[in-house]
């Protein structure tokens, strides 16, 4: 086989591993539907391994180059929408984990994880995410890990909705150049974690679940740090000139 037709193939099959994480999603929401939490973890666990390593394999493979009829990046998105957005938010309905009055806060999630996927500067040349960028699956999973009441779930999920819309600069782990071996080195070992609280799913080890939560707050700090470096960086130079 030539070189152009194993590249286009080789650049195809990457189109497909992305394209698995749509039979995860049909997997998780079925699990959902039938009430089966811990499946619905397990197959979105299985579509974000996935999302995490299709990026590095379609540079790697160039497929762009070798498949320039096909956007991989919408495939990419569609599937992102279905497991970060649409099944963990019909997760938190069918689990109940927002009830009542608040359900309304539901909607309100996919219309602005939807604004966010559709942000023509959701993803920076710069290698960071713009505005939170749709970990709904995260959210939900500790929501339901550890039983927060309805109110308070729906008021962290209105909170997050609402960073959408804030251009912060949050930390893209396999795309950020600062500090990128330990965004990936802390990012495999939370999906470790998951994986273990994931298989105890309805008496975790609290241990495992609070150190696992160091991550998501390691993140928000360093993205926020990173995002105002250059201010605090500019008032420590005026600070110093005014010094002299």
């Amino acid at each position: 086989m030539s070189y152009p037709r194993l590249a286009t193939l080789r650049a195809y099959a990457v189109h497909f591993y992305t394209a698995l994480g749509l039979a995860a999603a049909l997997l998780a929401i079925i699990a959902a539907a039938e009430g089966r939490a811990r499946d619905v973890f397990i197959f979105l666990g299985i579509a974000l391994w996935i999302d995490s390593t299709d990026g590095m394999l379609a540079r790697g493979w160039e497929v762009v180059v070798w498949t320039p009829r096909f956007d991989g990046r919408k495939l990419d998105d569609i599937t992102d929408y279905l497991t970060y957005t649409f099944i963990p938010i019909f997760f938190a309905w069918r689990f109940e984990l927002v009830t009542g009055p608040w359900l309304v806060v539901l909607p309100i999630v996919l219309m602005a994880s939807a604004y966010g996927f559709c942000h023509k500067a959701a993803k920076t040349d710069d290698g960071y995410f713009t505005g939170f960028p749709s970990y709904w699956n995260i959210a939900v999973f500790y929501m339901y890990v550890l039983r927060g009441r309805p109110e308070v779930n729906a008021l962290v999920l209105l909170a997050l909705a609402v960073m959408v819309f804030i251009p912060i600069k949050y930390i893209y782990p396999s795309r950020t150049p600062v500090w990128r071996r330990l965004n990936l080195t802390m990012t495999a070992l939370w999906f470790v974690a998951y994986c273990i609280i994931t298989l105890q799913l309805e008496r975790p080890a609290p241990t495992i679940v609070y150190l696992s939560l160091l991550y998501p707050i390691y993140y928000g700090v360093a993205s926020f740090y990173l995002h105002f470096r250059p201010q605090l960086d500019a008032c420590r130079h005026a600070a110093r000139v005014r010094g002299h």
